[in-house]
Order: C-alpha cells, then sequence, then structure tokens
C-alpha cells in the first residue's frame, strides 16, 4: 500500500496503537518552506488521530490569519494542545505529537528568561528531555535562521545562536531530520 506521502492512506491505521516506540522527528527550514505541511503528512502517516501541540502566542491580526490557515488545513481528527514553555506537562505516551514550532517555544523561554542565552538553553534541552521521555512520535518543526548573514543586533545574533543550539540538540536525539526547501522535504538523517 502506498504510504501518504506517495498519495496513498495512512498504511497502518492500527499498528501505532498497539506497539509504539519512541521515535523523534525534526522537520526545519525556511519560512514558507513547506514545513508544516510536510509534517502534518508525516503525523498522519503514524495516526488518524495526531495531536497539534501550539507553542505561539497569537499576537497580532496577521498571526491570527496564519493560524487560521493551519487550522483549516487539519481535519477535525487532529486535537490541539496550546503549551508555550512547559511541554512535558503533557503526556503524550502512545500518540503523534506535531510540534509547530520550536522557533516560537525558543522565543517563549529566552524572553522568559531575560534573554539569557545559558539558562534558556538549559531549560529547552531538560523540558525537550522530559516531554521526549515517553513512547510516542514526536514530530518537530523548527525554522533554520542561521543561513543568512551575521546580524548587527546583539539579541539578534543571541537568539540566533540558541536557535541554532537547540536544533543541533534536538538532531542529536532525532531518529529522522529532514530539511525543507521551497516545499520539497530533504532526508539529511
Amino acid at each position: 500500500m502506498k504510504s501518504l506521502l506517495q498519495g496513498g492512506l495512512c498504511p497502518h491505521p492500527t499498528k501505532y496503537m498497539s506497539d509504539m516506540k519512541k521515535k523523534i522527528i525534526l522537520v526545519t527550514g525556511g519560512q514558507r518552506s513547506g514545513k508544516s505541511e510536510f509534517s502534518e503528512k508525516l503525523a498522519l502517516e503514524n495516526s488518524e488521530t495526531p495531536v497539534y501541540l501550539a507553542t505561539a502566542h497569537v499576537i497580532d491580526d496577521e498571526f491570527r490569519e496564519r493560524v487560521r490557515i493551519h487550522q483549516l488545513r487539519r481535519g477535525s481528527n487532529w486535537s490541539t494542545i496550546e503549551e508555550d514553555i512547559n511541554l512535558s506537562r503533557h503526556d503524550m505516551t502512545g500518540k503523534t505529537v506535531l510540534i509547530d514550532c520550536v522557533t516560537m517555544w525558543v522565543t517563549n523561554v529566552f524572553f522568559s528568561n531575560g534573554e539569557d542565552v545559558a539558562d534558556s538553553l538549559n531549560i529547552l534541552k531538560d523540558e525537550f528531555n522530559k516531554f521526549t521521555s515517553h513512547d510516542a512520535v514526536y514530530i518537530f518543526v523548527s525554522n533554520e535562521i542561521g543561513s543568512g548573514g551575521v546580524s548587527p543586533n546583539a539579541m539578534t545574533r543571541k537568539f540566533t545562536d540558541i536557535q541554532g543550539w537547540f536544533n543541533q540538540h534536538i538532531a542529536a536525539h532525532a531518529d529522522e531530520v529532514y530539511l525543507t526547501v521551497a516545499g520539497i522535504p530533504l532526508k539529511i538523517k
């Protein structure tokens, strides 16, 4: 049977219920690179009823519209959890969860800790390790923001550093890593 990404349906509609093991997937790429849509397809390959864990704060009308488009794309079979910092409060055992997105999660932790890079990075790593300690499929969506030039702004440089280091932490623990470019996912791990 073809997988969803090949145009088929969920290949194992009951398999994930009985013998799920922990699996971590990182999907990274630039803004509007197609990472969320690709990640949603991956989630549906693993579960008919995936969980969407949203880390963003809706800050204005433009962002509200982005959220609305994401919600329309997902069907009623998705459940949604909103959590900005403490992801480990939610036990995802036996589920497939799409975390969208790591960049907003990093933003929330970074600014709630006074832009302290070392402290924020330690909090993020600890929270990631606790959150992913259960048998579940975890699909993390993140932005690859360090591919441009070095910013003249000190805070932006600190944020780019923490985002890059945390992406590396997730990738080191991931079973699979994808880079999306122009809507095309490239498996790099």
